[in-house]
């Protein structure tokens, strides 16, 4: 047991397992203090992560990163103790970190594929508050009593698809607007105007 705990060609899987750990911690600590990994990982994570699609999911970012972890750990002790059990000894970790990896990644996509199936979709509309930010008419345009479909990011950087309708006047398709009010089921919304400096954001990016 000493030997399995201090030998060098063992140590890239006990650190992984003890980020494994120490993520855990860090999310439930943090889930008192509002300071979760989650939370940070969705601030300053590249936007366009979201259009890849494994990691278009249903769950926490960290989530994956936890189980990519958690598999590479288990993957290189397995690994490790087949070699002990023929060899008596333990092989180089430089030589195992690589096969690890890649056992490591296809558990972790198989495990992301069946979470996803059967987690219900998150109700983004119920918990995310939209108002004050820019968004696009996406589908139609918009009158009062005639709402459209708008697309707007929230401050994660999740886009969202709402459905808008003016005070008054019309949202012409492709339009830039700013929801301003929350009225039911959906936003009311007034245009920027195209001499705003606020117009020529790119919503999309």
């Amino acid at each position: 047991m000493p030997e399995f705990l201090t030998n060098s060609h063992l140590v890239p899987f006990h650190l992984s397992l003890m980020a494994v750990v120490f993520l855990g911690v860090a999310e439930t600590i943090g889930y008192y203090l509002n300071l979760r990994p989650s939370v940070l990982f969705k601030r300053f994570s590249p936007k366009r992560l979201d259009d890849l699609a494994l990691l278009n999911v249903k769950f926490s970012k960290t989530l994956i990163i936890f189980f990519l972890l958690m598999n590479f750990s288990f993957a290189g002790y397995f690994l490790q103790f087949c070699i002990y059990a023929r060899e008596l000894t333990f092989s180089p970790a430089y030589y195992l970190i690589l096969p690890a990896l890649i056992i490591a990644i296809f558990f972790t996509v198989f495990m992301i594929h069946c979470l996803d199936q059967v987690i219900p979709p998150r109700k983004h509309k119920q918990h995310v508050n939209l108002l004050g930010r820019l968004a696009t008419i996406s589908s139609g345009n918009a009158r009062p009593g005639f709402s459209a479909q708008a697309r707007v990011r929230d401050e994660f950087g999740q886009l969202h698809y709402v459905q808008v309708e003016p005070e008054f006047g019309e949202l012409e398709f492709q339009s830039q607007i700013i929801l301003i009010r929350l009225k039911k089921s959906h936003y009311v919304a007034k245009a920027i105007c195209a001499s705003n400096r606020l117009f020529n954001l790119d919503l999309n990016t």
